[in-house]
């Protein structure tokens, strides 16, 4: 069966790879929105798009979207928390009600999330129905979120992910390259642990997830394998340089205060991702060469 794919924040870091993943089926359509092209504070303009899309999926073709669309300026979030709220926490469920009403609920959502939901004090990974206790104006919209996807019903996923970095836009990985060229030394966090995902993973994570025939969990975890901190991940970089790794200094989030507070254990337990028969995720350290090696030094 062929599938007729939408993708939300197509521009975006996450977005991008969406489509470069899409663009390897050849027998699907695809069709990407970005910020330019849909207004997610708009909520006519939301439903009208869907609508427009299903309107030309055709009969026995299976009717994907993928929202990757989001407000994630964290610390801007603190003071423009409605904002915050009405992309990421009333639009998914915009989405979800669409496709919920097209062909009795056969049309899919798979829907983008993140660490940020939880309050980040665990000490173990957080399984996939672990207590929401967002610290953050954007773990309370992302939060939001899910139950606005989740009340729509229909055929939908919530994906939480986390420490996401790719080859476009601005992220941390991207941002140590940047610093290992113009600084002798850099100073990084060390208490804050999570892992580290590639958003090249991430994407091919989530077309799976999409074309899977039959039913799907309404939440799962994908995260690249295994843990560490920022500083670690720093280090990691630096090695994938060729650099000196000694040359990242630990320090402390107490040291740099935020506007948002930070989890200090973002660790998401991808074990319901696994189960559901879907292809896991590699570990992060061996994402970060192959990342580095093809999106970084180019």
């Amino acid at each position: 069966m062929s599938t007729a794919w939408l993708v939300t924040g197509a521009r975006g870091q996450l977005g991008t790879d969406l489509l470069e993943v899409l663009a390897g089926r050849p027998e699907d359509t695809v069709t990407g929105l970005g910020r330019a092209e849909l207004d997610l504070t708009d909520e006519d303009a939301v439903r009208g798009a869907v609508r427009n899309w299903l309107a030309g999926v055709g009969d026995g073709v299976r009717a994907v979207l993928l929202n990757a669309a989001a407000y994630t300026a964290v610390d801007a979030a603190e003071t423009d928390e409605d904002t915050a709220q009405v992309v990421n926490g009333s639009a998914p469920g915009w989405l979800a009600e669409e496709l919920a009403g097209h062909r009795g609920g056969t049309a899919r959502l798979v829907h983008v999330s993140t660490d940020y939901v939880f309050d980040g004090s665990a000490t173990e990974p957080y399984p996939v129905d672990a207590p929401v206790a967002p610290r953050s104006a954007y773990g309370r919209t992302k939060a939001a979120g899910e139950r606005a996807v989740a009340a729509a019903g229909g055929d939908a996923t919530v994906v939480r992910t986390a420490w996401v970095y790719g080859r476009s836009g601005g992220n941390f990985v991207r941002t140590m390259t940047r610093l290992e060229a113009q600084h002798e030394t850099v100073t990084v966090v060390d208490d804050q642990v999570g892992s580290p995902t590639w958003s090249a993973d991430l994407a091919a994570g989530l077309v799976e997830l999409g074309a899977r025939d039959g039913a799907v969990p309404p939440v799962l975890h994908y995260t690249n394998a295994g843990q560490v901190s920022w500083c670690g991940l720093a280090r990691a970089v630096f090695e994938e340089l060729g650099a000196d790794p000694g040359r990242v200094l630990p320090t402390t989030t107490d040291a740099y205060p935020r506007p948002a507070p930070r989890p200090g254990f973002s660790v998401l337990d991808g074990s319901a991702w696994v189960a559901a028969g879907l292809t896991p995720p590699r570990p992060w350290r061996a994402a970060l060469a192959v990342a580095m090696e093809q999106g970084f030094r180019s």
